[in-house]
């Protein structure tokens, strides 16, 4: 009996995590370039009341099923998935999105870099191209101050139009970076990932090279949420939890009548 309101209570503390990963990705719906996550379970361990597979004779007969009960359940994992989101036009030109696989780089004020799918950059004081939080995107870009017109295609390379000038002047190369698995990479917030053991290490290269995505000027990913299916989980998930609660309550009961027995 004491066992049933443990193992309703792993079920709660499972599906408050569940809440938890839903309602992060409803905040996030118009966040930029965000990946939603779902939590995955496992169950944990079994009592063996009678083993499988033992003999039941000293003539060799089998059990063939057993009594095995376990004790509840837990969180294996909050996976990331990283399908592509919607590009929203927003005639910004340093408004970028990554159409495809791959991550802009991000070069963090302690000199580490950082990988992130939101593109709307802007330029610094300096004129280089950097994200909202000023980190400079790698590689650094400058756009002079006389520039009139900024042009990044889709292999990422950027050129700039200046009074006076007739042809348009390269001034850089954007490149992203791939992981053999995204969803190792470890979330920071401020739409920014690092690179973990899991993830493996970036592989850089040109937007449009094989294995990698291309660049859209003047656009913006939006994050992969589908709200319609976030509240089915949310309502799912709601019941699962009332669900468990009601055996904690049963459970109480029985105690109780086997007290008073007692």
């Amino acid at each position: 009996m004491f066992s049933s309101l443990y193992t309703a209570a792993t079920g709660l503390r499972a599906q408050e995590t569940n809440v938890d990963v839903i309602s992060n990705n409803i905040a996030n719906l118009s966040t930029n370039g965000f990946k939603r996550q779902r939590a995955e379970f496992q169950d944990l361990l079994y009592q063996d009341f009678l083993r499988v597979g033992t003999n039941s004779t000293n003539t060799n007969t089998i059990i063939p099923t057993g009594v095995q009960i376990g004790i509840g359940v837990s969180t294996g994992a909050v996976y990331q998935i990283t399908t592509q989101g919607a590009l929203t036009e927003t005639d910004n030109n340093l408004d970028l999105a990554i159409q495809g696989r791959g991550y802009f780089q991000v070069e963090l004020p302690d000199g580490q870099n950082a990988y992130t799918r939101d593109g709307s950059f802007q330029l610094n004081a300096q004129g280089q191209i950097v994200t909202a939080q000023g980190y400079l995107v790698v590689p650094g870009i400058t756009i002079p101050q006389n520039a009139t017109a900024v042009t990044i295609n889709s292999s990422g390379q950027v050129s700039i139009t200046q009074d006076g000038v007739l042809a348009p002047a390269i001034v850089g190369q954007l490149t992203i970076a791939t992981f053999i698995n995204d969803a190792g990479l470890s979330q920071q917030g401020n739409n920014l990932a690092l690179e973990t053991e899991a993830s493996g290490p970036p592989v850089q290269g040109d937007p449009g090279a094989p294995g990698f995505g291309t660049v859209k000027q003047g656009f913006v990913e939006n994050s992969n949420v589908d709200v319609v299916t976030e509240i089915t989980n949310l309502i799912t998930a709601q019941r699962a939890y009332e669900q468990n609660s009601r055996v904690v309550s049963t459970s109480d009961q029985m105690l109780q009548t086997l007290f008073q027995i007692t």
